[in-house]
């Protein structure tokens, strides 16, 4: 009765228009980041966190790679990107604009969760197998780096934990 039926290759499949909204937007929200993590790194000054950094800039980078690829093979157009951000030295950058190291771990680790919704969003609204399956691994990359930040947030003293809740046995 329906029009998918199941596939050997699921690339064979159409995209629906979730899924090509989904993919663009990423491609966009990936742009974007990349953008703010050349900034955040000049302002960088635990070497560790840079790693990270560094970390978050290639794998925005490698999602896009593949993201871009299944939009130009289904014919959309992909959104624009800012220009690369030129290295600059932290010690060029006044203290009162730059940012903390603490501030660049705490925007990271919100990036990190933000990116785990929007991936399981994508992964719970995709019919295509191959999408899905993308969009776990990416999701997986995304929990495996966000452990990494939640480790130096806690070995740094960055970390900023909500009330925690004590019980008062008698």
């Amino acid at each position: 009765m329906g029009i998918l039926r199941s596939s050997k290759n699921s690339k064979e499949e159409p995209l629906h228009y979730g899924e090509i909204f989904t993919i663009w937007s990423h491609v966009l929200g990936n742009n974007g980041l990349i953008a703010a993590y050349q900034t955040l790194y000049n302002h960088t000054g635990d070497q560790e966190l840079a790693k990270l950094v560094e970390e978050a800039i290639a794998g925005a980078e490698e999602e896009n790679q593949q993201l871009k690829d299944i939009l130009k093979i289904n014919g959309v157009a992909i959104p624009p990107a800012p220009p690369e951000r030129p290295i600059a030295r932290i010690e060029d950058i006044p203290a009162g604009a730059k940012f903390m190291d603490a501030e660049i771990s705490a925007k990271l680790s919100a990036d990190v969760a933000a990116g785990l919704v929007s991936c399981s969003t994508a992964m719970g609204m995709s019919t295509r197998e191959d999408i899905a399956f993308m969009y776990g691994q990416f999701h997986m990359a995304k929990a495996q780096f966000g452990t990494k930040l939640l480790r130096l947030n806690k070995a740094k003293g960055w970390l900023v934990p909500p009330p925690l809740h004590v019980t008062h046995q008698a």
